[in-house]
């Protein structure tokens, strides 16, 4: 369930002149930006963004980007966005902007999209960056995560709901022993793990916790060398992102990210702004479960300024003009 909360009626030409006003002069009007493109779909913004290109004969992407900054920018700058182009711009800044190259990322698209969506991020991210996410990819990463990786956002996976009991059980002694002779770069540990569906790679986890008496996944954190292994800390993401629900994942990851030591505010953003039109409504319910506090309480303390005023929209906070 989204928590978008949208007029029924709108008018493109009226929040086009709007938004105009709203940045016109000495001073941006953000309240004005949020109480409009807090409050619209994907298709109504795009056809906002199209309006107002004809009548000032500018982009409004490029616009909103001169006139705001922070974290604020960069959350209304991937909100506007067409989604498939969102997620190719969340992308392309996992594999090149950080450091440190962020695998989350990239591993929660290629294993939580379906193969069809998936695919069309592929294509929006070769038409915006002219290469293939798997040639940045390669030249990026190194080594055995990026083969895992490469893999990863290269198959297509089969999505049926076939299970085959004979070849849970044998891949599930594959890992077995690749663990017990602590090879986890082995090519088989990988080639079950990103080319099976996750339908039949489910049942080989769950039969490898049965006949071993726990996770595969607790195992390979269970000390600090692993954990700070950055392959078996992708082969750990990868695992929670196709046994886990979408919604139980992304609670997680915003859990973390607003409850650490200094906010996450690039997890935050990418949950909340990929999820308001799709399953947020599920994620907010999860949160509070888990943490006896509403997520729109846990932003509001740990976001500030008009960053937090537009995420408490997407939210669906209705005390907020519409």
């Amino acid at each position: 369930m989204a928590t978008l909360i949208c007029p029924e009626d709108h008018s493109p030409v009226a929040d086009a002149e709007a938004i105009r006003k709203a940045c016109k002069g000495w001073g941006t009007d953000e309240k004005a930006l949020i109480s409009i493109l807090g409050h619209r779909t994907a298709t109504q913004r795009k056809i906002i963004r199209k309006t107002y290109e004809e009548m000032y004969n500018e982009e409004l992407v490029k616009r909103l980007e001169s006139e705001l900054s922070g974290h604020f920018e960069k959350a209304v700058y991937r909100w506007m966005l067409d989604p498939e182009e969102r997620d190719a711009v969340i992308l392309n800044v996992a594999i090149k902007e950080k450091p440190i190259l962020d695998y989350t990322s990239i591993i929660e698209l290629s294993c939580i999209y379906s193969p069809q969506e998936l695919l069309a991020v592929k294509r929006a991210y070769q038409t915006r960056y002219k290469h293939s996410v798997e040639e940045d990819l390669a030249l990026h990463s190194t080594g055995e995560l990026r083969k895992l990786l490469v893999f990863l956002v290269g198959i297509y996976r089969y999505a049926g709901d076939e299970i085959d009991a004979r070849l849970a059980k044998s891949e599930a002694d594959i890992m077995c022993n690749a663990i017990k002779s602590n090879d986890f770069n082995h090519e088989e540990i990988v080639r079950i793990i990103t080319t099976r569906s996750k339908t039949q790679l489910r049942a080989t986890l769950n039969r490898y916790k049965d006949d071993n008496g726990s996770s595969l996944t607790k195992y390979l954190r269970d000390d600090e060398a692993k954990a700070a292994n950055a392959f078996l800390g992708a082969l750990r993401t990868t695992i929670r992102c196709i046994i886990n629900d979408p919604q139980q994942y992304y609670e997680k990851v915003i859990r973390r990210a607003l409850m650490k030591s200094g906010t996450d505010e690039e997890s935050v953003t990418r949950v909340i702004v990929s999820r308001a039109e799709k399953d947020l409504e599920i994620i907010k319910e999860l949160f509070y479960k888990r943490n006896s506090v509403t997520l729109c309480h846990a932003v509001s303390k740990h976001t500030s300024g008009d960053y937090k005023s537009f995420l408490v929209a997407l939210l669906g906070n209705q005390n907020i003009h519409l």
